[in-house]
């Protein structure tokens, strides 16, 4: 294994990060970039949208508004719809020299077109798995999609993916995804990672993660273990923060703690050959046994079933060959508790 590829989710929690520091949105933006490539992060996600493209006026809100307050989506993506085409292309500009990846997920046919240009990959969200046409319209840009796959059943699952292939599409991640904000960590469900390898083998399958980070950041790990090899998560400079995403986000030292933990796992999981290692050939030696005398024997003598036992070290002729020794002469006078050597009978 190595380490997954990292995609921190900024979202638009950077717009509430700009006024409690009383800059602008792109200035936070840029900060966010800047603190996630000193995180070891990979990538740069935003998300591109306009809020009368995405949703009615009057879809109710699906989060936890104890949280977030907004009570319709529309109230809430209104809030956060002012970047274009420049400020995107300005923010994939400054991720690239920063040496991250970036991409941004598109909402509506507008951004997945302008975006073009600018995203390495296109990310497509759970919301949009049977936006067939849509995801078509993605899939013939000859980009490498992702797409998570939250609240669906696998059969939406395979169609979404089929219209990906059928559109030209050749290089795709499949996100194992679970649409609740913040997702309780029973509800996770990390077991779908295998079923999602096991469904499309010619397919790569990440994480996108939606529980709040604890301590041991042991969901991204355990979503390695399980396979994934692309973790994406949202992203936070103060997860104290009001708003939709703060709360479930990671902020960079979460996501240190997750890449050290990447780099632990890889460590200890080592090779996959069962071979003698380095580190083990002197307790290798010291530990295994040898046939030892159990008694003197005079030169010429025969070495009979009681006259040997096992015993360490493994510096003599090793138990196994204990039928081929019974029966030998020994070559010269021994005393109990020699270590027999080939060169001895």
């Amino acid at each position: 294994m190595n380490k997954p590829y990292i995609i921190a989710e900024m979202g638009v929690n950077f717009y509430d990060t700009a006024k409690v520091l009383g800059i602008t949105p792109l200035e936070a933006a840029k900060l966010y970039i800047d603190k996630a490539a000193d995180a070891g992060i990979d990538c740069a996600k935003f998300q591109s949208y306009k809020a009368g493209t995405i949703v009615s006026k009057n879809s109710p809100a699906y989060w936890d508004t104890s949280k977030e307050t907004t009570k319709t989506q529309y109230e809430l993506f209104l809030k956060f719809d002012s970047f274009g085409r420049r400020e995107y292309q300005e923010l994939c500009d400054y991720t690239h020299s920063k040496g991250m990846d970036f991409t941004s997920t598109p909402f509506d046919y507008e951004s997945a077109d302008y975006l073009e240009n600018m995203v390495d990959f296109y990310k497509i969200s759970s919301s949009d798995l049977s936006n067939i046409p849509f995801i078509k319209h993605i899939g013939k840009k000859g980009k490498p999609v992702y797409i998570s796959v939250g609240a669906s059943y696998l059969s939406e699952v395979d169609v979404a993916i089929r219209a990906l292939k059928e559109s030209g599409c050749k290089d795709i991640v499949i996100f194992h995804c679970v649409l609740s904000y913040p997702t309780n960590p029973k509800d996770a469900n990390l077991r779908v990672i295998e079923t999602l390898k096991k469904t499309f083998p010619d397919i790569r399958v990440g994480f996108s993660d939606h529980v709040a980070p604890d301590d041991t950041m042991m969901t991204l790990a355990t979503a390695y273990l399980m396979g994934a090899e692309v973790i994406e998560k949202h992203f936070t400079l103060d997860k104290s923060l009001p708003g939709n995403d703060h709360y479930h986000a990671g902020n960079p030292e979460d996501f240190k703690k997750a890449i050290r933990n990447f780099e632990w796992i890889d460590m200890v999981l080592g090779a996959p050959e069962k071979t003698v290692l380095n580190c083990e050939i002197v307790p290798r030696r010291e530990a295994r046994r040898s046939l030892v005398l159990t008694r003197d024997m005079k030169e010429g003598e025969i070495i009979g079933e009681k006259d040997v036992m096992a015993k360490r070290p493994g510096t003599g002729i090793s138990p196994e060959y204990c039928n081929i020794v019974i029966g030998r002469k020994v070559r010269r006078d021994l005393d109990e508790d020699t270590i027999l050597t080939w060169d001895m009978i």
